[in-house]
């Protein structure tokens, strides 16, 4: 089959974050709605923690495996971005002070002492995927930020309106994240239509998208079913 014309192959990414970005799952309708209480809101920062923590370690991982210097050069920026320098807090920090904001510990967080066993799996799954597809593989993975700006924007408004108990500076990563989306997925999406060449490649990159987006809502089924609808299998 002929490869598909930059245009289309974009418009099939896009087709994925229409129909399975995570933004449409119910929790996230219930947060944006404002009817989360303290104590879901917290496990929500509690367990997406373990997402935040691991981005740069995936990003490692991914350079590791791209023998591409000039990707490499400009990519460890968002290791950078996460986890911040001498002078400067990063995305994790931030998150670790969102997680204050809300009312628990750093060594909560750090301790992971809320994490539930289905968030744990989707996210080591990521790193998984990362450490054994090709580099370009994990790159087009990443292009779940093209659809990320409007996700925080909402969130940003709903927490503003519906949990006014949160302290506005806890929400300093989020203010921080649509311009760095928006630079990150314009970058990766530029490498996506330069390297994935064959019609192949660019399926798998269509692919990578779609599990990227099934593990985000994966996670969030595990903290739906927890506290929002819970199943309790009896034991016998």
């Amino acid at each position: 089959m002929e490869p598909w014309p930059a245009e289309q192959l974009t418009e099939q990414l896009q087709q994925v974050g229409q129909q399975r970005y995570h933004d449409k799952h119910p929790f996230h309708r219930l947060m944006h709605e404002g009817g989360l209480s303290r104590e879901q809101l917290q496990l929500w920062v509690a367990n997406r923690f373990y997402y935040q923590k691991n981005i740069p370690i995936k990003d490692a991982i991914l350079l590791s495996r791209c023998n591409l210097v000039e990707v490499r050069r400009k990519w460890i920026k968002r290791i950078v971005d996460h986890d911040g320098t001498d002078g400067e807090p990063g995305g994790i920090e931030r998150w670790l002070r969102l997680g204050e904001g809300v009312g628990l510990s750093r060594d909560c967080l750090e301790s992971h002492s809320l994490l539930l066993p289905g968030v744990r799996y989707a996210v080591d799954a990521y790193l998984n995927f990362v450490a054994t597809r090709p580099w370009i593989e994990g790159i087009a993975s990443s292009l779940t930020e093209l659809f990320a700006p409007g996700l925080i924007a909402t969130r940003i408004a709903a927490f503003e309106n519906h949990y006014p108990w949160i302290e506005p500076d806890a929400l300093a990563y989020f203010r921080s994240r649509p311009a760095l989306a928006a630079r990150d997925s314009e970058h990766g999406l530029s490498l996506v239509l330069t390297y994935c060449s064959s019609r192949e490649q660019q399926e798998l990159a269509v692919a990578a998208v779609r599990f990227k987006c099934d593990l985000l809502w994966a996670q969030l089924d595990a903290l739906y079913y927890e506290c929002v609808s819970p199943i309790h299998t009896a034991v016998s």
